[in-house]
């Protein structure tokens, strides 16, 4: 039985402070082949990168893979759209909540998994100003918290 090795590529830890997280997918990607060169060296960005559904198939849009220093030619768009590999099922049950007020599509992370690149997209709600104070209120007092069980221990 083979275990599922991971190797992070990159994270979009970002997203977990802009959005509430409601429900995650893992989706392959269409890449070309200095897309992967340049993903094994750890050269992607997924910071503004989101997620839409066209055409009955979902793309992942501003992922920034940067173009691989060895190529020859043919080197590929660093900001190109990426199609993602789902199911039909997952892309319609997609489809359906993003329709709804406020859901959009947030890559989390971009890894690879038995020698192919996958990345993790999350239907996620839109957090508030006052939603996030409240998060760094509660990350502080955490914080202070530990700090405290560390003096006292």
């Amino acid at each position: 039985m083979a275990k599922n090795h991971k190797k992070i590529i990159a994270e979009n830890r970002k997203a977990r402070f802009d959005f509430f997280i409601e429900d995650q997918f893992e989706a392959g990607l269409v890449l070309l082949g200095t897309e992967v060169k340049s993903l094994r060296q750890g050269r992607a960005n997924l910071k503004d990168a989101y997620a839409r559904i066209k055409d009955g198939e979902v793309y992942v849009y501003q992922l920034h893979i940067a173009p691989y220093p060895f190529a020859y030619y043919g080197n590929h768009d660093p900001l190109r759209p990426r199609k993602l590999l789902l199911h039909k099922q997952e892309i319609k049950r997609l489809y359906s909540k993003v329709n709804e007020k406020g859901h959009t599509l947030v890559p989390l992370r971009l890894y690879f998994k038995d020698g192919k690149v996958k990345i993790v997209i999350a239907l996620a709600k839109g957090k508030r100003k006052y939603d996030k104070r409240v998060a760094i209120r509660k990350r502080d007092e955490k914080r202070e918290l530990d700090r405290e069980r560390k003096r006292y221990s």
